[in-house]
């Protein structure tokens, strides 16, 4: 605070010292001493409570607990009110005993292609959950599980984890089937349901192929599918 500093007929400046011992002894506020009569423009190591503050005039920086941005868009920070996209992998962990994740209403992508089923189906799972063929099948196929074109299956999943996918596959007046599963370009041999390995497709209709793929151990998997006709 601004402290007078001539008195009286004085014609020159007066140290306060020299009025008053008390003039002199510093305020600590937090770990900064404060006299009387200077400007502090910097307070270390101080406690607020119950503080409002109405604006900051520039981002606060990483290196001061900010995060440099003046959104939190801008700072990668996801909004809860609003869509959110996000492009890494996100895990909900849950407890004992309470659910990681409860979904009111949830969309999986399909995939629809004019595409006849035939040779060997690189199946993309990181592109889509469903994949439709709508042009008749013109041969039986083999079905190959992958991540991506750039990445393999057994990159994308810890061993303990699984995946579920659907192919459905349209058929014509004569059917086929997939008569061979792979997982990174190697050979799997399924589990049916029912026990039984496929010999036929359904004609004229959608064959409805599912698969849950279970990684046991690195480069290893079990897949479990089933076949069903829908017409």
């Amino acid at each position: 605070m601004p402290v007078p500093f001539t008195f009286g007929t004085a014609t020159a400046a007066i140290p306060l010292s020299q009025l008053d011992s008390n003039f002199s002894t510093a305020i600590t506020i937090g770990n900064t001493a404060v006299y009387l009569g200077n400007t502090t423009t910097s307070i270390g190591n101080l406690s607020l409570a119950n503080v409002t503050i109405t604006s900051v005039s520039t981002p606060i920086t990483v290196a001061q607990g900010g995060t440099g941005q003046t959104t939190l868009a801008a700072a990668n920070i996801a909004v809860t009110n609003v869509a959110n996209t996000f492009t890494g992998t996100q895990t909900f962990s849950g407890t004992s005993s309470a659910q990681a994740i409860v979904l009111n209403d949830a969309a999986e992508v399909a995939t629809i292609s004019a595409t006849a089923a035939t040779g060997t189906i690189d199946y993309d799972i990181t592109t889509q959950s469903v994949l439709y063929y709508t042009t008749s099948a013109s041969a039986n196929w083999t079905v190959n599980f992958r991540a991506s074109s750039g990445t393999s299956l057994n990159a994308l999943m810890s061993t303990g984890q699984s995946m579920t996918v659907a192919f459905l596959v349209t058929q014509g007046a004569t059917a086929y089937y997939n008569s061979a599963v792979q997982v990174d370009g190697s050979s799997v041999t399924p589990k049916y349901q029912g026990g039984t390995a496929y010999a036929s497709g359904n004609a004229s209709s959608v064959d409805v192929y599912m698969y849950t793929i279970i990684k046991t151990g690195s480069a290893a998997f079990t897949v479990f599918t089933s076949q069903t006709k829908f017409a």
